[in-house]
């Protein structure tokens, strides 16, 4: 009885065991249970992803790029006019600048009187070739005919000396033997001479053909007098500039009244038409080909929405092309991802308004999933004109 008086004696709290906490494991548990979820969160939407983007390929290391033709004069002089400003737009065939003209007018007016002397003298030497037609066979003639009379009187004065030898001593005199004699030998050297003159005459068509010889060397200097002329003419033309096509005015370097110099640099014309050069890893490029669509993200204007596709892929890395190419045949050799220019022309999006200056930073994105086609050279040779045969 005292057993059960003490027992019933104790109090509710002492009668059982008192249970462990349990609220900081139930936190755990939950904790774990969020962080596995949110992993495999995760884990599914980067697997979508990839999913998503696998046929995507992108890179920041691209800019915009385009013809930028400079501008230099093919005369020197000074600069009597500047008619554009900076990055004023231009058409093409408009005035840009003026050189002074008076030196160059002054050149041409020489070779065009050059080139009147030179004519005359070909008149001149047409003449003389219509003379020489006759003139030389006229010769000829004239100095046979001078032979045939030498040797008459040569046959004339034979015959009286024989006469005179032939004669009795005292029907003649010693002076008219010796006045035979000496016309005999007189007509022997008429005979002589006339047969050099014959013989210098002889030679009719060489000599015509030395006159023609002289009119194709006039010929020849009207040419060059007229090529000069011509020249000249260039000269005093392209001492006024002209655009040779539409663009905007870059990189002016010149005032009016400066001194410029065949060759010299003046200014820069970038032409509206504008593509995409994008250097892309090598390790990109494997399935991309000509032709595949591009998006292309401008960091200058994020409103537009630009589309183009793959024009060409460079045949050689950026590095290949540099100043100073890599010699890769060293013991110390680092071996570093190239990158490979790929050009991207821009097919729509583009804003009137907004035109895109050379060497923006651009994002294209290749969707290499799009068709394409192989940049293989043609099998086919080339004919005489220069066109692939297939």
């Amino acid at each position: 009885m005292a057993d059960d008086h003490s027992e019933q004696s104790l109090p509710p709290s002492s009668a059982q065991e008192p249970s462990p906490p349990r609220g900081p494991a139930k936190k755990s548990s939950r904790g774990k249970v969020i962080l596995s979820g949110v992993i495999g969160c995760l884990v599914v939407a980067g697997g979508l992803y990839w999913f998503m983007t696998r046929n995507e390929v992108e890179t920041d290391d691209a800019f915009t790029a385009g013809r930028s033709v400079t501008i230099a004069p093919h005369v020197e002089g000074y600069v009597t006019e500047l008619l554009v400003n900076d990055n004023q737009f231009v058409r093409k065939g408009q005035i840009l600048a003026r050189i002074d003209p008076r030196d160059w007018v002054a050149q041409k007016d020489r070779a065009a009187a050059q080139l009147a002397n030179a004519q005359a003298a070909a008149q001149a030497s047409d003449m003389m070739h219509r003379v020489a037609l006759l003139e030389f066979p006229g010769r000829l003639l004239q100095a046979q005919g001078q032979l045939a009379d030498a040797r008459a009187q040569l046959f004339k004065a034979q015959t009286d000396f024989r006469r005179q030898r032939g004669v009795e001593r005292a029907a003649t005199s010693q002076q008219d033997i010796d006045y035979a004699k000496a016309a005999l030998e007189a007509a022997q050297a008429r005979v002589m001479a006339a047969e050099g003159t014959v013989q210098m005459a002889q030679p009719v068509q060489p000599n015509i053909e030395n006159a023609a010889v002289q009119i194709s060397q006039q010929e020849a200097q009207v040419k060059a007098a007229q090529a000069s002329l011509v020249s000249a003419a260039l000269n005093v033309e392209w001492t006024v500039i002209r655009a040779p096509h539409d663009g905007w005015i870059s990189q002016r370097n010149v005032e009016q009244g400066n001194y410029v110099r065949q060759g010299q640099s003046l200014f820069a014309i970038v032409e509206p038409e504008v593509w995409v050069v994008a250097n892309y890893k090598e390790t990109q490029i494997t399935r991309m080909r000509p032709g595949q669509k591009v998006d292309i993200h401008v960091d200058a204007y994020p409103s537009l929405k630009l589309h183009g596709h793959i024009d060409s892929l460079q045949k050689g890395t950026g590095a290949t092309f540099s100043a100073f190419p890599p010699e890769n045949a060293t013991g110390n050799y680092v071996k570093i991802v190239q990158r490979v220019p790929v050009k991207i022309l821009i097919d729509d999006g583009l804003d009137p308004d907004q035109p895109l200056a050379l060497g923006l930073s651009v994002e294209p994105t290749v969707h290499v999933d799009t068709q394409g086609h192989s940049d293989a050279p043609p099998r086919g040779g080339v004919d005489n004109s220069g066109q692939v045969t297939p």
